[in-house]
């Protein structure tokens, strides 16, 4: 894996249209890529399209985005690894941890998944844990995500 700031802007771009034409929530809540570093994918979206009755960020919303910065970040390492996958979300479980009254921002880690990458090119399938964290301004979490994304190599 050896990609440049220019491949992973392309990756970066292909996945937001993607994500906004494939999957219509996706832009309704105004979900946008703020930085992939290759490792970390960081996700945005307006509070406004996402608000509750109370003013602060709708949990469906923050569940959403989530689900799809877990999504979004298997999809850019399956491409930096030059596979061919599908990728579902085979169990996902959430923690709302604080009330987010500003715009959401989410924050995904690759972390060390070597082996299950290893496994994944050689039996054509894997599974893949991954953690998102809802930030608030001060960059505290305000909830966390935890996600089982099932991948198989399309062949």
């Amino acid at each position: 894996m050896n990609e440049t700031a220019a491949d992973t802007k392309a990756l970066c771009a292909e996945l937001q249209t993607i994500w906004h034409q494939q999957i219509p929530l996706s832009q309704a809540m105004q979900m946008q890529i703020a930085d992939f570093d290759g490792q970390v994918l960081t996700t945005e979206a307006s509070l406004a399209p996402n608000v509750n009755v109370h003013g602060t960020a709708f949990a469906g919303s923050l569940y959403a985005i989530q689900a799809l910065t877990g999504w979004g970040m298997m999809h850019l390492q399956l491409k930096l690894n030059a596979l061919d996958a599908s990728i579902v979300i085979a169990n996902g479980q959430i923690n709302y941890a604080k009330p987010v009254a500003q715009d959401i921002y989410v924050r995904c880690s690759f972390g060390e998944h070597a082996g299950e990458m290893t496994k994944l090119k050689a039996t054509g399938k894997g599974r893949f844990p991954l953690t998102c964290e809802v930030l608030l301004a001060d960059g505290n979490p305000a909830g966390e995500f935890s996600g089982d994304y099932a991948v198989r190599l399309n062949r």
